[in-house]
């Protein structure tokens, strides 16, 4: 028997990553360090919900031999973002004000398979004893007007720092392949200015919407006829 001397050998290694400076405003000049420290938080509380949905797939792809998640996406809102959300809704633009008023600085994208796939997970993550939940849309039963589709939450997780345990607001959007690339090309319509034709562009957009949403629930029904005939499915993406 061979046995490698070195009590690592084994373990592989990893790197941390350290959220990057945030470039604070000028108007932000008064608290930058205070917002900078807000910024690390959000990330630590980015880092703790990718954690559990990590996990979470891991354990189906072993248990279902099938990854429910295709794709974790996060991000923590701009400044400039911040700012313009707190001066529309008539609000003091503060720190405090940010942390009391804003659910989404913090934000976790999730790109399922199925449609199925989606409240799966999010009925997964929220009944874990540590996770709150805050609010939740749904926006695929309920669609917005222009089409759009996603099952948005509002949750709260423990996050503990060296000197306490702050609970940290995160936005979570779970939603298919298809919705994700539709709601990309709707908001690049939605930013862009003076794009022509913008009014037909968008009526076609929501005629997509219904189409991708249609293709969505087919597709989900093939998979459950594969199935229920006893024939496991590869991993979306598997190479043979």
């Amino acid at each position: 028997m061979e046995i490698n001397s070195s009590a690592n050998s084994d373990l592989d290694l990893s790197f941390v990553s350290v959220p990057s400076t945030v470039a604070v405003p000028d108007s932000m000049n008064g608290w930058a360090h205070q917002f900078q420290e807000a910024m690390m938080k959000y990330t630590c509380a980015i880092r703790e919900v990718k954690t559990k949905l990590e996990v979470l797939n891991d354990e189906l792809s072993v248990r279902n031999q099938r990854n429910p998640i295709e794709m974790i996406k996060s991000r923590v809102k701009k400044p400039m973002s911040i700012i313009e959300k707190l001066q529309r809704r008539g609000l003091p633009v503060s720190l405090q004000s940010m942390m009391e008023n804003l659910d989404d600085v913090a934000g976790v994208r999730v790109i399922c398979s199925f449609v199925d796939d989606i409240y799966a997970v999010a009925d997964m993550l929220t009944r874990q004893d540590d996770v709150g939940v805050v609010m939740v849309k749904d926006y695929i039963r309920h669609p917005k007007d222009n089409g759009y589709r996603s099952y948005h939450m509002i949750i709260e997780v423990p996050v503990f720092f060296s000197e306490q345990k702050q609970y940290m607001r995160v936005e979570v959007q779970i939603r298919t392949i298809a919705m994700d690339f539709w709601a990309s090309l709707d908001h690049e319509l939605k930013y862009k200015k003076e794009i022509p034709n913008a009014e037909e562009i968008s009526r076609e957009l929501r005629e997509c919407a219904d189409i991708i949403a249609g293709t969505d629930e087919k597709m989900l029904a093939i998979r459950r006829r594969i199935e229920g005939q006893g024939t496991r499915m590869d991993r979306p993406g598997e190479w043979r």
